[in-house]
């Protein structure tokens, strides 16, 4: 989790394969309205995310119903999103990507064919960011390079796991 920019693609990717389990990027769940608001400028709203955190809520629970592993990369911005997310597994444990505005500035800058753009756009979810408490995710700092914030996660994973 974290905001645009913060590498949950890429790191949520490499964690997958080393796990050896599925990967679902939540970005490509977003309705086509959504993407269009994004793409125009426009941040979403609590009202936009309802029904997409659903849909990963429920993607969430057809895999733990399945018995299989999940890494799903997603924003996750406010508790009470993440409380959402968790309706489909209540052991879902967060890693979340923090980051410096200029470093995630200049990220975004360099991302030609995403639907994210804008420094509003990054203002936006800046604010509407409430970081998880340390007994809510596993914090890992984005200037870290992604295979060091996999095995930092890893390494924390089964304190996490009660």
């Amino acid at each position: 989790m974290g905001v645009s920019g913060s590498g949950k693609s890429c790191v949520g990717a490499l964690l997958a394969r080393r796990l050896g389990v599925a990967f679902i990027d939540g970005d490509d769940y977003h309705s086509p309205t959504s993407v269009a608001k994004m793409a125009s400028g426009i941040p979403l709203d609590d009202e936009d995310r309802r029904e997409w955190l659903e849909t990963l809520a429920q993607l969430i629970d057809d895999h733990r119903r399945r018995d299989e592993t999940l890494v799903l990369a997603c924003s996750a911005l406010k508790e009470r999103y993440r409380e959402l997310l968790r309706q489909g597994d209540p052991e879902l444990v967060f890693l979340f990507l923090q980051g410096e505005r200029a470093q995630l500035r200049e990220r975004l800058a360099s991302r030609e064919e995403h639907f994210f753009r804008g420094d509003a756009m990054l203002d936006s979810q800046l604010r509407d960011l409430e970081a998880p408490a340390v007994h809510e995710a596993v914090t890992c700092g984005i200037a870290d390079a992604p295979e060091v914030i996999v095995d930092t996660f890893l390494e924390a994973l089964p304190h996490c796991r009660g």
